[in-house]
């Protein structure tokens, strides 16, 4: 006899997709509205590998969370490039050649995914994270467009909370 399949299987079901425009990253001592576009936390795993015989036995080694990308706008107040470097100068100091303690320079950051309403719908925490990278971008004449800031931030791990 034939197996029937769920009706569930077959028809459509509506549903609200996540959107990628509504979201805020908190991020202490940045404002919230100047950051334009964010990537969402990734993982890769390391794999170890065990020789038997004839084969391959493959387990899973250490997880590591990818580095994440962020822009920022920067508008002259409140600077953008003042506050990011406020936070890069925590970890380093150019005029002293000082580096900082990971307590100071390493934030907790957030990224809530919202939904039509303005409710929460997602929840990341990014444990650790500090600037990895920074890219102030460039400057055109022949280009009207709002200055912008590439920030690439690594972290110790992420926790996506719902």
């Amino acid at each position: 006899m034939a197996e029937l399949l769920d009706q569930n299987q077959i028809f459509f079901t509506a549903f609200e997709p996540k959107v990628q425009n509504r979201f805020i990253m908190n991020i202490d001592g940045i404002p919230a509205y100047l950051i334009k576009a964010a990537a969402r936390p990734s993982i890769s795993n390391n794999t170890i590998t065990l020789d038997h015989i004839n084969l391959k036995r493959k387990l899973k080694g250490k997880s590591e969370w990818q580095d994440l990308s962020i822009t920022l706008y920067d508008p002259i107040v409140p600077s953008g490039a003042q506050a990011v470097m406020e936070w890069v100068r925590l970890a380093h100091e150019s005029v002293t050649g000082r580096n900082g303690y990971a307590d100071m320079y390493k934030k907790d950051v957030q990224i809530q995914v919202l939904g039509p309403v303005g409710d929460i719908v997602e929840k990341w925490d990014l444990k650790g994270a500090f600037p990895n990278s920074v890219n102030f971008q460039g400057m055109d004449w022949a280009n009207a467009e709002a200055m912008t800031i590439e920030v690439t931030l690594s972290m110790d791990y992420c926790i996506l909370q719902f």
